[in-house]
C-alpha cells in the first residue's frame, strides 16, 4: 500500500459528489461547516489572501517572515503539484497521512451524499484540521476569485491581502478588469485592514470602493507604501520608516513587489526588521522560476540547465519574460503545456522575443490540456520556432541534440509542473 493510498481513496470519491470542479456558492460550505460545529470560528488569527499573481508567493513570505519571529503558523494553498497534503500546512509542518486521512474521512461522512464540490470539502477539511491544532496564526489562500470562494467564511480575519489583479478565470469572474476586482474585493471585511499590492486603476477605484463601503483601512502600494530594488537589495518604506533588506530568495523583478506586500502585512501585524528580514532570506516557493539541480530529468538534460515555472496568465509570461532578461545570455527553449481555459497567445507573445523556440506538449493526465498541437499552432503565431513533442522528456533530448548547453524552461502550467516535479522525484 502507498503513503497516501487511504487519503487518494477518499479524495477520489469526493470527485464524485459534484458533476462540477467548479461552481462558485457558499450555500454547500456553510452546510457542512454547520454539520461540523463551526471549524472556522476556531482558527487562530487568519490573513486571507486573494488577486490573480502572487498569492502563493507571497503567502509563502508572509510565513517565512512569521516563522523567522518564531510563531507557529497554519497554511493553505491550492492546487498542489506533487501530492494534496503540500495545500495543507499544521504549524509549519506538511499535514500527515493519518491526519489528512481523518479530517477527509470525518467531512466526508458528515457531508454524506448532498452535493458539495472538491475543492468546497477539502477546504472544509482544511478548516477543521487548523482548528484542532494549536498555532499563533492561520494563512488561508483563495482558491478562485474571493467573493464565492470556499476560504470566504471568515467573519474577522486579522489581516486581509489583495495581490495583483488581472484578466484570468473570465468564464467564473466575469470578461473585465473591475468585474474580476469586484470578485477579489469580496474578501475585504467590515473594519479589517487589507494590504492591497499593485493594481491597475480599474481594479483599484472598485478595491477601494468596497473598502470605503465596509469601513476597511487599506495598506495600498503607492499611497501608503513603497517598496524598490536598488544596489542589489530591497528597500522597503512606510510611514514607520525605513527598511533595508536583502533581496527575496526567489527569483524575478515581480518578486519585489511580492516582497512589499508581505513586509507591509509583517508590519501591520506588529513585527520588526527581523521578521521581515526571515520573509526575504527563508521563502521558499516551487514551480516560480525553480530551477532544478538534480533528478532523472536533470541527468537527461546534462550540461543544459533545466528550470521550471508554473505561471500561465499574461501577467505571469510578462513577468516570466522579464525574469529571463535579467538572467545570464544563454540560449533558451521552452517546453510548454497548458490549459484550454487559459489566454496562451497573451501567455506567449511576451516571451517570444526571449527564446530561440518552443516545444509544445501536452499535460499529462489532465482532461483540460490543451493539445501539443493547438500550443505550437498558437506559439507560431505569436512568434515562435514552434515543435510537438510527445513528452517532456522528449523535448529535453530534442533540444540537447541541437544545443547541449541550453537553458530549458518548463513552463505554462502548474499541473504541468506538478507533473515534472513527481517525474524528477
Amino acid at each position: 500500500m502507498s503513503a497516501t493510498q487511504g487519503s487518494d481513496a477518499i479524495l477520489q470519491r469526493m470527485m464524485a459528489l459534484h458533476p462540477k470542479i467548479i461552481d462558485l456558492t457558499l450555500d454547500r460550505v456553510w452546510r457542512l461547516l454547520d454539520a461540523l460545529d463551526h471549524p472556522e470560528r476556531a482558527l487562530p488569527p487568519v490573513i486571507h489572501i486573494a488577486g490573480t499573481n502572487g498569492k502563493g508567493s507571497t503567502q509563502a513570505m508572509i510565513r517565512a517572515g512569521l516563522e523567522a519571529a518564531g510563531r507557529s503558523v497554519h497554511a493553505y494553498t491550492s492546487p498542489h503539484l506533487a501530492r494534496f497534503h503540500e495545500r495543507i500546512r499544521l504549524a509549519g509542518t506538511l499535514i500527515s497521512e493519518e491526519a489528512l486521512t481523518a479530517v477527509l474521512d470525518e467531512c466526508y461522512a458528515a457531508n454524506g451524499t448532498a452535493p458539495i464540490t472538491y475543492f468546497e470539502i477539502t477546504t472544509v477539511a482544511a478548516l477543521l484540521a487548523f482548528a484542532r491544532t494549536p498555532a499563533d496564526f492561520t494563512l488561508l489562500e483563495v482558491g478562485l476569485g474571493g467573493r464565492l470562494d470556499a476560504t470566504n467564511v471568515i467573519d474577522t480575519p486579522a489581516l486581509t491581502v489583495i495581490t495583483p489583479v488581472s484578466i484570468d478565470h473570465q468564464q467564473f469572474l466575469g470578461d473585465t478588469l473591475p468585474e474580476i476586482a469586484g470578485e477579489k474585493a469580496g474578501i475585504l471585511k467590515r473594519g479589517v485592514p487589507c494590504v492591497v499590492g499593485r493594481q491597475e486603476e480599474a481594479a483599484l477605484e472598485v478595491i477601494e470602493a468596497r473598502a470605503a463601503r465596509l469601513g476597511a483601512p487599506l495598506l495600498a502600494q503607492g499611497q501608503h507604501w513603497h517598496v524598490w530594488q536598488e544596489r542589489g537589495r530591497l528597500v522597503y518604506q512606510d510611514e514607520t520608516g525605513l527598511l533595508d533588506l536583502p533581496l527575496p530568495a526567489l527569483r524575478g523583478a515581480h518578486q519585489i513587489d511580492n516582497a512589499g506586500m508581505a513586509i507591509a502585512a509583517l508590519r501591520h501585524l506588529g513585527f520588526g526588521e527581523a521578521a521581515c528580514e526571515g520573509a526575504m532570506c527563508n521563502v521558499t516557493w516551487p514551480a516560480r522560476m525553480q530551477r532544478l539541480r538534480t533528478g532523472p530529468l536533470v541527468d537527461l538534460a546534462g550540461p543544459a540547465e533545466l528550470w521550471l515555472d508554473g505561471g500561465h496568465n499574461p501577467a505571469a509570461g510578462e513577468a516570466l519574460a522579464a525574469l529571463l532578461a535579467e538572467l545570464p545570455d544563454r540560449p533558451t527553449h521552452l517546453i510548454c503545456g497548458m490549459l484550454n481555459t487559459k489566454d496562451i497567445g497573451g501567455y506567449l507573445r511576451p516571451l517570444a522575443a526571449r527564446a530561440h523556440s518552443l516545444h509544445a506538449v501536452s499535460i499529462p493526465g489532465e482532461a483540460a490540456t490543451l493539445p501539443a498541437v493547438e500550443t505550437a499552432r498558437a506559439a507560431r503565431a505569436a512568434g515562435f520556432e514552434a515543435h510537438e513533442s510527445e513528452s517532456v522528456t522528449a523535448a529535453i533530448a530534442a533540444i540537447t541534440a541541437r544545443d547541449p548547453h541550453a537553458r530549458i524552461l518548463i513552463c505554462g502550467s502548474l499541473y504541468l509542473a506538478g507533473a515534472i516535479l513527481r517525474e524528477n522525484g
